[in-house]
């Protein structure tokens, strides 16, 4: 199993950098690796919606259906793998206003390393770790212009 935690402020509006990352198809934007998202069902976001993306990591192309399971608008939104998918996760992202104009996200990662990945979960964590910041660096750059 692996649990990855990570914390960065954005100096934007939480209303604002919500709206952003809770919308899949802005995934392309911020998240290296990331090849296509697509949302599956109609929109408004809402618990029960789904989408798909197809990414690139470890030197594997994984294909990943996802289902929001949790959504507290403008602060939280919770998406699992659905069955079928490469790689079995669920993500969190969690946005609080720190200040004026500024915005705490959290993102917590729980996955299931088994099967391929199962031989290196140390080092698969360590570096989903060093991605998600590195992700992070690049959403707080786009977004901060």
């Amino acid at each position: 199993m692996i649990h990855v935690e990570v914390r960065i402020d954005i100096e934007r509006p939480a209303g604002e950098l919500f709206a952003y990352l809770e919308d899949a198809e802005n995934n392309t934007s911020w998240l290296k690796g990331m090849r296509s998202a697509r949302w599956t069902s109609p929109r408004p976001i809402a618990v029960g919606s789904t989408y798909e993306q197809r990414s690139h990591f470890l030197g594997r192309d994984i294909q990943t259906s996802f289902e929001v399971t949790r959504l507290e608008p403008g602060r939280l939104v919770t998406i699992e793998s659905r069955e079928g998918s490469s790689f079995p996760i669920t993500v969190t992202r969690q946005v609080e206003p720190d200040g004026e104009g500024r915005s705490r996200v959290t993102e917590i990662v729980d996955g299931d390393a088994s099967g391929f990945y199962s031989l290196a979960t140390p080092l698969l964590r360590r570096m989903v770790k060093r991605n998600i910041q590195r992700d992070y660096g690049t959403l707080k750059r786009l977004l901060e212009g």
